[in-house]
């Protein structure tokens, strides 16, 4: 079943599409809706993430950022998404309308290596900034042993849309050092400000530079046809295909081979 899972979201198919030989697929669908839905799909990639957090393998200098996608089907605007229940269907199925088109957001946490530690879908016209609590709210990873889960990475590297007031704010009462650019219009303004504009918070542009590896996690998301294009309705089974390929990532990192998807 779940090579049948794999298999539709590689290759961008219809559901009913999917070859026989991986079962029926009504029963193909019906397994990933409820995996998604119930956490399953997210408790395997926690598992996963504790193995790798004990082997040494989790790069806690972490990146954010999100990237769009484009939906294939019409489908209700107006209503607010839910971003605190990752197995509670938004009303709005995590699609917006903005200046060009419907969109769907992938926001994503990724490691020092690029490797996904949290991942929320939202609709195309909301904000980055928005998102960030509720991304590190997300982040946790559980000992192999005795102790509490970690939340808190070394540090957190973001662009221009990650620098507001709150999330430096954030940061720094966790004791997370931050690496975001200062916009042109906070540095104008605090110019003007003279004396009163305090000192601006600090910025290591060298370290800056590593903040790519989320952009390389995003090219290998959208390897998977079905996660560059959103041909899902449902925005839980949408996310679910995204935990998918991120536990197929971990999978690779940890020296295991998980499935193509392919026959």
């Amino acid at each position: 079943m779940v090579e049948g899972i794999i298999y539709r979201y590689r290759f961008g198919i219809a559901w009913r599409d999917v070859p026989t030989e991986f079962g029926p697929w009504q029963t193909i669908w019906k397994r990933h809706r409820r995996y998604s839905g119930d956490g399953t799909w997210d408790s395997i990639l926690a598992a996963l993430l504790t193995v790798a957090d004990a082997r040494g393998e989790v790069d806690w200098s972490i990146s954010v950022d999100p990237t769009s996608t484009a939906p294939t089907f019409l489908a209700p605007q107006g209503a607010c998404s839910n971003y605190m229940n990752l197995i509670a269907e938004p009303d709005d199925h995590a699609i917006g309308r903005s200046r060009g088109g419907l969109s769907t957001k992938i926001h994503a946490l990724v490691d020092g290596k690029g490797r996904p530690l949290v991942l929320l879908v939202a609709p195309g016209q909301g904000g980055d900034a928005p998102m960030f609590t509720h991304l590190m709210n997300q982040l946790k990873i559980t000992r192999a042993g005795p102790g509490r889960p970690r939340t808190r990475p070394d540090r957190v590297r973001g662009d221009k849309a990650y620098s507001s007031k709150a999330i430096r704010t954030h940061l720094r009462d966790r004791g997370i050092i931050g690496v975001i650019p200062h916009p042109s219009d906070q540095i104008g303004h605090r110019k003007r400000r003279g004396s009163t504009g305090g000192r601006p918070p600090a910025f290591d542009k060298e370290d800056y530079k590593r903040r790519h590896v989320v952009e390389r996690n995003f090219n290998i998301f959208k390897q998977w046809r079905a996660l560059a294009t959103r041909y899902d309705k449902l925005a839980l089974t949408y996310r679910g295909g995204a935990v998918l390929q991120a536990m197929s990532i971990w999978l690779t990192a940890l020296g295991e081979r998980p499935s193509s998807g392919q026959k």
